[in-house]
């Protein structure tokens, strides 16, 4: 067994055992595959792990930063109170037509609002509503804009929210000086914003599984 292979089987052991799929999470997938979107989707585990993290974090707001076709979403939104609000930002007008009819499947079309376009041109519209600070901020898009995406969930946010960026690791290529392709530059420039910034405490976690070797950072708004 490679060592790819065992990753993948023990995270197989862990949804099997603490993160199940259910039929709106299995048909979430299915239909991502079917439409050809890129299988880039959080695993299982990390999914239960982010809705972990929403609950703890007692969210009632979530803001998240690429839709994909869902699955993300429908983990953050099984966290919320029925009174709760999930605004999901999808790039793909295709992309964002799939995830809805996964997200109504699950029966959270009432919870979830998916809005269509570049983030940073809807970033600055949802911040022109003046909407009460979200308690936590998953940013799961572009990687080249990172920096942009962090600098608006602080502005969006509160002491004591919570922003996780996904996929900071890059395989290991973020920890590569010589590697200079905008997924791993904007990467950094997001980490290096979240450790200098005077509002945040963070960190970065490694992770291995069946998406591979990457990680997440993870930072408190502090005031």
């Amino acid at each position: 067994m490679s060592e790819s292979q065992r990753w993948e089987a023990v995270d197989a052991y862990f949804a099997t055992h603490l993160a199940p799929d259910d039929e709106a999470l299995t048909a979430t997938l299915r239909d991502s595959d079917a439409a050809r979107l890129p299988p880039i989707a959080v695993s299982a585990p990390q999914g239960k792990l982010l809705q972990l993290l929403a609950r703890i974090q007692g969210a009632r707001r979530i803001l998240e930063i690429g839709t994909l076709a869902g699955y993300s979403t429908i983990w953050l939104a099984r966290a919320l109170p029925a009174d709760g609000r999930l605004v999901s930002l999808e790039y793909s007008p295709r992309h964002a037509e799939v995830a809805a009819g996964n997200i109504a499947r699950a029966g959270l079309d009432k919870l979830v609002e998916i809005r269509v376009g570049a983030a940073l041109d809807t970033l600055p519209l949802l911040a022109d509503e003046h909407p009460p600070p979200f308690d936590l901020v998953f940013i799961d898009a572009d990687k080249a804009n990172n920096p942009h995406y962090v600098e608006w969930a602080l502005k969006l946010t509160r002491a004591g929210s919570l922003i996780i960026v996904d996929n900071v690791v890059r395989g290991g290529r973020v920890a590569d000086p010589d590697d200079t392709t905008p997924d791993v530059t904007g990467t950094r420039a997001a980490l290096e914003l979240l450790g200098s910034h005077p509002r945040v405490t963070a960190t970065a976690i490694q992770t291995v599984g069946a998406k591979g070797y990457d990680g997440f950072a993870l930072a408190r708004v502090e005031s």
